[in-house]
């Protein structure tokens, strides 16, 4: 499982530093995608950053720019907190940090020499409203006074776990995060030691879909015809709106969404034709999308993000290009996850749907100009792009924010609108 890399230049001083941003769910015990936290990295290969506490200070300032003035952290994150790992200059400068106390986890890194100095900053950047945490912590005697102005601790999972450590920090009351968990036996042990916020890729294996599924077994072939259906170019509203009503979920949420105060439209609808006219079909096949996968467990939603943000970055990309098909984009970039997010063999999906040979192609064998274009965003996704020119890493960080920002509003929505109420009818639509 990779996560989104987001490579970015830096000239100055440093010659021309590049380095990888990466933004990594953390999640709770339920599987709640509640965090990310904000990485850099010198390569695909690096699991940390390969740079010195120098670079890091323009690495974190650059990553601040971006995430937070640029783009905005809502746009970002939506309403999840951001864990930012902070060196010790912008520890001993708290002026520098982004003005979002309530939202911005400030991390402690492992390599910063903890003196006085340090022990004041951190107890000045408590009373701004900032949360700190302590990234792989190490319990000795020199750690030991920064747990006095601790929030959450993080323990890596990678080195040998140290059950003192974690007994003093839960008698202190604090919140307890175990970053690379690799599997689900080792996140359901730590759940039951008391730890109650998780980073790693056990989530994205088939046992914790299975574990985790939703209540609700939905349509899903039903789900997937209709975004398939939605890319065709000479597809009509009303074969749209005949599959929709087909899904008592999906007609609920449809005609709760365009009557709300999210979509500013001034009127009533009341029914599923004219919703679809209003919002159109781009709308229509991004609300489908967001509620096949939010239907399949928490696993599936914690995947979510990086699925349409995959698609969404296909698509742009195409419609970028002379002769792009970007609809096809969009759905090539998306089933590209579908194995995954289903817990079903890739190949066995696509046979159930009735696609061009160009989309299967590209998705299983990443042949022709969509696949061409689906490996290249895979190669930016894994930081792959040590060939790139700067022009085209620029352009994939840029088409990346503007996609990202497109899929926290299509989470937003489908988190402020989500399951039918047990025991309610969707207004319009067939009966349970």
């Amino acid at each position: 499982m990779d996560y989104h890399v987001d490579c970015i230049h830096i000239e100055g001083d440093l010659s021309v530093l590049k380095y990888c941003i990466a933004m990594q769910p953390i999640c709770d015990g339920e599987l709640n995608h509640v965090a990310d936290e904000i990485l850099y990295r010198s390569s695909a290969s690096a699991t940390s950053a390969s740079i010195t506490p120098d670079q890091a200070a323009v690495a974190t300032a650059r990553v601040s720019h971006v995430a937070f003035y640029e783009i905005g952290l809502e746009n970002l994150s939506g309403k999840r907190q951001v864990f930012l790992n902070t060196p010790r200059h912008w520890l001993l400068n708290p002026e520098l940090l982004p003005p979002d106390p309530q939202q911005l986890v400030v991390e402690v890194l492992e390599t910063v020499t903890i003196d006085r100095q340090v022990l004041d900053a951190l107890q000045h950047i408590r009373s701004l409203g900032f949360k700190i945490a302590l990234d792989d912590f190490v319990l000795n005697e020199q750690t030991q006074p920064l747990l006095d102005y601790a929030d959450i601790v993080k323990f890596d999972l990678l080195q040998p776990l140290d059950t003192d450590a974690v007994v003093t920090c839960q008698d202190r009351g604090l919140t307890l995060l175990a970053e690379k968990v690799e599997d689900y036996d080792t996140f359901e042990r730590l759940r039951h030691m008391g730890f109650t916020l998780f980073q790693g890729y056990f989530y994205a294996q088939a046992q914790t879909r299975a574990e985790n599924a939703g209540l609700r077994g939905n349509n899903h072939l039903a789900l997937l015809h209709l975004v398939a259906e939605l890319q065709r170019q000479n597809t009509h509203t009303r074969k749209i709106e005949r599959i929709i009503t087909q899904d008592a979920q999906l007609t609920f949420l449809l005609l709760r969404y365009v009557n709300s105060a999210v979509f500013h439209y001034h009127g009533q609808i009341k029914n599923v034709f004219q919703a679809v006219q209003i919002l159109g079909l781009r709308r229509v096949r991004n609300m489908a999308i967001t509620l096949l996968l939010a239907n399949n467990g928490p696993a599936s939603k914690l995947l979510m993000s990086q699925a349409l943000t995959r698609a969404s970055m296909c698509e742009q990309l195409a419609a970028s290009q002379q002769g792009g098909h970007s609809d096809s984009a969009f759905l090539t970039g998306l089933l590209s996850m579908m194995g995954d997010l289903l817990g079903q063999p890739l190949e066995q999906l696509l046979g159930k749907l009735a696609l061009s040979r160009e989309i299967v192609q590209a998705v299983l064998s990443r042949e022709g100009q969509l696949g061409h274009l689906l490996a290249t965003v895979l190669d930016f996704e894994n930081a792959d792009t040590q060939s790139w020119s700067p022009e085209q890493i620029d352009l994939y960080n840029q088409t990346w924010l503007e996609s990202q920002t497109q899929t926290t509003q299509t989470l937003h929505m489908v988190e402020d609108y989500g399951p039918v109420p047990d025991g309610q009818n969707p207004p319009g639509g067939p009966k349970h």
